[in-house]
């Protein structure tokens, strides 16, 4: 599959919103955890996955992106 430098950059720019809300979230998580909020154990599980998943996600866009602008690099030297 062949990106445009645009698509390759819109992929690198969603992967870096995507830890940086993910990020951000966790660290509310963890503040929230610490101050002993008062919530089922489903939630910090569901939520944990949550994040987990997202910042693969987020790896996966990231690296789709890099890889698609050094084909375009290497096709344009």
């Amino acid at each position: 599959m062949k990106f445009s430098k645009k698509h390759a950059w819109l992929l690198i720019g969603v992967a870096i919103w995507n830890f940086f809300i993910w990020i951000t979230f966790a660290k509310n998580l963890s503040a929230a955890h610490s101050r002993g909020e008062d919530h089922p154990t489903g939630y910090w599980v569901a939520h944990t996955i949550l994040i987990v998943v997202d910042l693969i996600i987020g790896a996966v866009l990231g690296a789709i992106g890099l890889k698609a602008l050094r084909a375009r690099r290497d096709l344009n030297p």
